[in-house]
């Protein structure tokens, strides 16, 4: 895993200067696409357990199951679908990737029980996970330069916006107007076809490739990209620090409604809680991006966003009252800011750039997809010894990911950016 990799230096995309006016529209359909495509359907499955779990029998561990079954296809697609956007562009990935993600999440609501609803969403979570890294990399493409941290922010936030918007209107809102969780999976899915025509009609990308050289070329191949960026030593740490703090995330959010619904709180304030969380993170996403910004450092912001949200779901686990929302505002505020600041970092590696952002953040992101897998079941399972155990394990899983981080050499930003 040594950093040393071949030499050839990565050109940013030469942005027309009749596209600079349309870029930004494409930063807003960027974020419209992690709302709409992402963030909302996958938000809206912690706040309709409740209901599907009534409808179908559902036990806590089965809940458990079913959560972590949304992400385990997507370890194959994050691995995938940004070597894929790298080979056939961010665009054309993004047009099929939402495509998909409509068809197969709507296919959720045709559940009839336990097992079928574990496969339907099993094979909805697999498409969804090709949508970050292509969004990434097209802000990477469209974007190079000092307005990157920024561009990644307001993509983020977008991702946050749908997070919120998820979790406070599917149970409560949607669920009542549409007819039941049934229609409101049917919805998302129709959402997301939607953006996937938007996207077929949107310009080609700014070149944003390599220029070709002996040991680089310009369309490089699916195993060269991924020999290139797996021989990188900060993209296996940065890996690892997701596999920690993506895992905590992934079960705490899952488990959250549930749990304070058994502490006797009222359905609607368990998701204004969760709720909370991303508005949070919402809150503070552009402004740390821009603070990353301002520093000309990435890896001291993740350091401090990853503790915060190891020590507010460790909080979880002894909070009552209005100390819950402390905790989860403390541990929310970071959450998509730390993911804006680390996506930069990851376009910002020597070794990678633009042009090799999507397998590199598809690697990252596969190892992080392995950790939303398995922390939701293994914690669900510890509430076994007390309601609140589950969130010291999601905890520490968070503290590894802090560890990861501490070893990431930072080298600064590329000839690219």
């Amino acid at each position: 895993m040594s950093e040393s990799v071949p030499s050839a230096v990565t050109q940013g995309p030469t942005t027309p200067p009749g596209d600079n006016a349309y870029r930004w529209y494409i930063l807003i359909l960027a974020a419209l696409t992690h709302t709409l495509v992402v963030g909302m359907p996958m938000m809206s499955l912690p706040v309709l357990f409740g209901e599907i779990a009534a409808d179908l029998s559902l036990d806590l561990v089965q809940i458990g199951f079913v959560w972590g079954a949304s992400a385990l296809l997507g370890i194959g697609m994050s691995l995938t679908g940004g070597v894929i956007g790298d080979r056939i562009g961010a665009r054309r990935m993004l047009v099929i990737a939402c495509l998909l993600s409509g068809i197969t999440g709507a296919t959720r609501a045709l559940a009839g029980g336990y097992v079928s609803l574990t496969g339907t969403v099993l094979v909805a979570g697999l498409f969804p996970m090709a949508v970050p890294m292509n969004v990434h990399k097209t802000c990477g493409i469209w974007f190079s330069g000092p307005r990157l941290g920024l561009a990644n922010g307001v993509v983020s936030a977008g991702m946050a916006f749908g997070f919120l918007l998820g979790s406070l209107i599917s149970a409560t809102v949607l669920s009542p107007l549409l007819g039941g969780w049934r229609p409101v999976l049917l919805f998302y899915g129709a959402l997301a076809v939607i953006v996937s025509v938007l996207w077929a009609f949107t310009k080609p990308e700014p070149c944003a490739s390599s220029e070709p050289t002996a040991d680089s070329p310009a369309q490089p191949s699916l195993g060269y990209s991924m020999l290139r960026v797996g021989r990188l030593r900060n993209v296996w740490l940065l890996g690892l620090a997701m596999f920690g703090i993506g895992g905590a995330i992934q079960g705490s959010l899952g488990y959250l409604p549930l749990y304070l619904r058994g502490q006797g709180w009222e359905p609607r304030a368990a998701d204004s809680a969760l709720a909370s969380f991303h508005f949070a993170s919402l809150l503070f996403t552009i402004p740390l991006a821009l603070l990353s910004d301002r520093l000309g450092a990435r890896r001291p912001l993740l350091l401090v966003a990853a503790l915060m949200i190891a020590v507010g779901f460790g909080l979880l686990s002894v909070a009552q009252g209005i100390v819950v929302w402390l905790a989860v505002i403390f541990a929310g505020s970071m959450r998509d800011g730390y993911m804006a600041t680390l996506m930069t970092m990851i376009i910002e590696l020597r070794g990678v750039g633009p042009a090799f952002a999507g397998t590199a953040t598809g690697l990252i992101m596969g190892i992080s997809r392995i950790g939303s897998v398995v922390a939701p079941p293994i914690g669900n399972s510890l509430e076994a010894i007390g309601p609140s155990a589950p969130f010291l394990f999601w905890s520490a899983l968070a503290l590894v990911g802090w560890a990861a981080l501490t070893a990431v050499r930072e080298e600064g930003k590329p000839a690219c950016v």
